[in-house]
């Protein structure tokens, strides 16, 4: 591809061609592009474990406790097999004996009595695993919003150019620098998963058994696990154990940066786009030279072209359009015209 943009407003002659084999040039390309990959693997771990969670809660572990005490014999209310154990070893606790009637009358008792306990070590797991749980959202979600998150892609471009025509010496040298820093939009698909596992957690808290334990302020359990038999055999658990060891592990991990890097000078269609713009910057000020070269001691200014000479350029610029683009429909030229009429405008105007 060539640009031939000189084509449009000086016809080829001896100097353009002794512009161009006389033209030394170095066109040197920068890039530097960094891309942020967020880690969201997470989201998709609990979301996957929940169910797991609420079953667990929902059949809660429990145990059977035994409570005793020695109460005074007025206040017992049922005299179990333990009462009558512990009386038996206690002997100091018989007030009184009838050796005809076989009777003991103890001063005190045990009063021994059986109740559930919801306070177990898998239930107070299971507890301290949602805590986690809200917790990790709230650090992961408070990072997105306050860290910059923001990508940054530069690049540079450096040319340098020379050449000469009869006693002319013309140079150029060009510094081009985009730098877009791009802020990272957390993708909509994500932002409704993360809704959707807050919505999850706020049910799982309204379950009774968690309501009681919240209510008691249980100790929470602390790494490493105890591993029960129910931990290790009951499938609700080996799930919640999976996600209790991947959220201790990842509670500072990071998003990834990906970065792309390139120096390099160029040597293709990009340098010799650049080198007919040379030759076009030159035509463009060695017009404005013409215009001018008679006039001593005043400001050099871009005189307006006679009315021939712009119906000429005119008429040769619609023609070399035409014959680039000959099925060109007339709307589109027109439309075409007046698009450049607007940017040269804007420009001018600039």
């Amino acid at each position: 591809m060539k640009l031939e943009v000189t084509n449009l407003v000086h016809d080829k002659d001896i100097e353009n061609d002794l512009f161009m084999e006389n033209l030394e040039s170095r066109l040197d390309i920068n890039i530097n592009n960094n891309e942020i990959i967020e880690n969201n693997d997470w989201v998709e771990q609990i979301l996957f474990t929940i169910p797991y969670i609420e079953k667990a809660l929902r059949k809660p572990n429990k145990n059977i406790i035994t409570e005793a005490e020695v109460v005074k014999i007025e206040k017992i209310k049922k005299v179990t097999v333990d009462s009558i154990k512990h009386l038996s070893k206690n002997t100091n606790l018989i007030s009184q004996f009838d050796e005809k009637k076989g009777e003991v009358i103890p001063s005190k008792i045990l009063n021994a009595f059986k109740e559930e306990s919801y306070i177990t070590y898998e239930n107070r797991f299971i507890y301290t695993l949602i805590k986690l749980i809200d917790d990790f959202m709230f650090i992961r979600t408070s990072k997105a919003k306050d860290s910059e998150h923001k990508s940054k892609n530069y690049q540079k471009a450096i040319y340098e150019a020379k050449t000469k025509i009869k006693r002319q010496r013309i140079k150029l040298n060009l510094d081009y620098t985009v730098e877009d820093v791009e802020g990272k939009k957390q993708e909509d698909d994500l932002e409704v998963k993360i809704r959707n596992l807050q919505e999850k957690v706020r049910i799982l808290k309204s379950i009774d058994l968690y309501q009681m334990l919240d209510g008691k302020k249980i100790t929470l359990v602390t790494s490493p696990l105890k591993m029960t038999n129910v931990l290790l055999k009951n499938v609700n658990f080996q799930y919640a154990v999976k996600l209790w060891n991947y959220l201790n592990d990842n509670l500072d991990i990071k998003n990834k940066t990906v970065s792309l890097k390139r120096d390099y000078e160029e040597h293709g269609e990009a340098k010799k786009l650049a080198n007919e713009t040379f030759l076009l910057n030159y035509l463009i000020f060695n017009q404005i030279n013409d215009k001018n070269k008679n006039k001593k001691n005043k400001k050099l200014k871009i005189v307006d072209l006679d009315s021939i000479e712009q119906k000429l350029l005119t008429d040769s610029l619609i023609d070399k359009i035409i014959e680039i683009n000959p099925e060109l429909a007339e709307s589109e030229l027109k439309k075409m015209i007046i698009d450049r009429y607007i940017v040269f405008k804007k420009k001018k105007t600039i």
